[in-house]
Order: C-alpha cells, then sequence, then structure tokens
C-alpha cells in the first residue's frame, strides 16, 4: 500500500507539472498577443485555458481521493493539501494569461499597448514568461534556490507594475480612456501572474525545508 500511495504522490507532482508547462505556454503566448496584437494566438491562450482548467479539475479529484482512502499524516499529509493549493494558484495564472489575451482580441486590429507603454510591458511580460519557466522547474525539482529567485524577480515585475501607473496618471498622458484601461487592466493581470508565482513558491519552498521564508 505505501508503495502505491508513493505512487500516487509522484503522479500528484506530475499532473501538477504538466499544468505549469500548459501556463508557461500561455502567458508567453498570451503576452505575444498582447504586444504584437496576433489575435490568432489570443485565440490559442483561450482555447488552452479550458484545458488547464480541465486538468486543475483532475488533479483535484485525484488528491481529494487521495485524501479518502489514503487518510495521509503528518509531511504526505501536506503534500496532498498543497498540490489543492498550488492547483488553485495555477488555475488563476491561466486565468491571467486568458484575460491578456482577451484584451489583444478585443481591441484587434487597432494595438492595445498604448503609445510610450510598449517597452514596458515587453519587460513585464518576459518577467512573467521566465518566472512561469522557473516555476516548472520548481515544480518538478524543489531546488530552494528557484523559489527565491521567483521572489526576486517579481519584485521587479512589481517595480514595472508601479511605472505603469505612474505613467497613466501623470500629467504628461495623453491617452484616450480605452487606453488607460487597457494599460492598468493589463498590467494588473501581469502583477497577480506573478504574485501567484510567488505564492506556489512559497508553498513547494515550505515542503522542501520547512521555512515559510
Amino acid at each position: 500500500m505505501r508503495e502505491v500511495f508513493q505512487q500516487e504522490l509522484r503522479e500528484v507532482q506530475d499532473r501538477l507539472v504538466e499544468i505549469a508547462e500548459l501556463v508557461a505556454d500561455s502567458i508567453d503566448k498570451a503576452t505575444r498577443s498582447f504586444n504584437e496584437s496576433d489575435v490568432a494566438l489570443a485565440e490559442e491562450v483561450i482555447e488552452d485555458d479550458r484545458r488547464i482548467d480541465v486538468l486543475a479539475a483532475e488533479l483535484d479529484e485525484l488528491a481529494i481521493t487521495i485524501l479518502a482512502r489514503q487518510q495521509p499524516v503528518a509531511r504526505d499529509l501536506r503534500i496532498v493539501v498543497s498540490a489543492l493549493r498550488v492547483s488553485a494558484s495555477l488555475e488563476r495564472m491561466g486565468d491571467m494569461a486568458e484575460h491578456i489575451a482577451q484584451l489583444a482580441r478585443y481591441r484587434f486590429p487597432e494595438k492595445v499597448v498604448p503609445k510610450g507603454l510598449g517597452k514596458t510591458f515587453r519587460e513585464m511580460g518576459e518577467l512573467d514568461v521566465q518566472i512561469a519557466r522557473d516555476l516548472v522547474e520548481l515544480l518538478r525539482s524543489q531546488e530552494p534556490a528557484l523559489a527565491e529567485h521567483i521572489r526576486d524577480e517579481d519584485d521587479k515585475v512589481d517595480a514595472l507594475h508601479l511605472k505603469v501607473f505612474d505613467k497613466v496618471l501623470g500629467e504628461k498622458w495623453k491617452g484616450e480612456t480605452a487606453d488607460t484601461v487597457d494599460a492598468t487592466l493589463a498590467s494588473r493581470y501581469l502583477e497577480r501572474f506573478a504574485d501567484h508565482a510567488v505564492s506556489i513558491a512559497k508553498k513547494v519552498q515550505y515542503l522542501a525545508t520547512g521555512d515559510w521564508g
């Protein structure tokens, strides 16, 4: 029974990695669709989010079945419960990617990135994609240093998020109301995406070291 249980725990981890890989691909496509006004990529992200939702729901069912059948305790219990919480955060990250893609689709064929913010949004997108890739490796390896790196990269996203708000609230801002709304929404989605990654990183770090950091 113990061997079967350990196999189930490995399956949980493998499924988390699979979902995280899809999320990483989604944020990559979403930021490119946003920055390049690529409606085809935006449609792919929206479709992929449905698959992420299904996989997250299936993982939750597996975790609940393990809790009911195996009745794990101590660290094993924390692993299964953490998997449920990580799954929820990954699903939300997929939603953030979808929201960014929807902005690009809604404004098409017009450009969704307001003038003067192109470089900032490219940097935020690149950071989110790297954070998502690092998160995949963290879930695979549980290397604590990766959790710290994700936190550091999130600080950079936060700084750029503030830069966007300073820009659109500044006296020199000449954008239309739609530009202001698009900029603030997109920046918020990118910032929240990274926040969810940090939340997952903290959980993985705790499981690996017993320290919340």
